[in-house]
């Protein structure tokens, strides 16, 4: 038996005809009723850069607004419908904290369901500073660097797993410095 979802587009955007669930190959698709046009609900890409500074402490930003006032995370975004992975975290990075990076590598990639309007792909990146000078802006109401094992309530529960992960592999091999020398 397929799980029942909460239906949250309504009409074919080829047509404009009704738009239903319909069971597809074993999974529940939105069908349009008129054209048979399937309307797939794909998730959406984040992307996050992880920093550390030199005493190996993590930068998080504190969020100003919306349902996660107050809470913390690891300074994130929305990738642009033709953005590259890379150009988006380094765009969303500075818009959040006034920081150029550079890209070391993709850290991990997580799906997160914490928002049940926004099925979303994460991607964690390793990152370095070089350039910039530390501000909260955009939806930052604040940035700060926290030790690994003291870390504030944050608002994205997927964050805490990958501050998980990230301290597992700190205490196994610390990576390279992120800040420059």
């Amino acid at each position: 038996m397929l799980p029942e979802r909460k239906q949250r587009f309504f009409y074919c955007p080829k047509c404009s005809g009704k738009l239903e669930y319909r069971s597809d190959q074993e999974l529940l698709r939105l069908t349009c009723l008129s054209c048979s046009n399937i309307f797939y609900e794909n998730p959406v890409v984040g992307v996050a850069a992880i920093v550390m500074n030199e005493h190996q402490q993590i930068l998080l930003g504190r969020r100003k607004g919306g349902k996660y006032l107050d809470l913390w995370c690891i300074p994130c975004g929305y990738l642009e419908y033709d953005e590259d992975i890379y150009d988006g975290v380094k765009r969303e990075f500075k818009e959040e904290t006034n920081l150029d990076i550079d890209v070391q590598r993709v850290f991990t990639v997580q799906s997160n369901f914490h928002d049940p309007n926004c099925h979303s792909v994460g991607i964690w990146f390793l990152a370095q500073i070089c350039g910039g000078e530390l501000e909260a802006r955009d939806d930052l109401s604040d940035v700060k660097y926290f030790d690994l094992d003291n870390i504030p309530p944050l608002a994205f529960p997927t964050d805490y797993k990958v501050i998980d992960l990230l301290s597992s592999d700190y205490r196994a091999e610390p990576p390279i410095n992120s800040s420059p020398a």
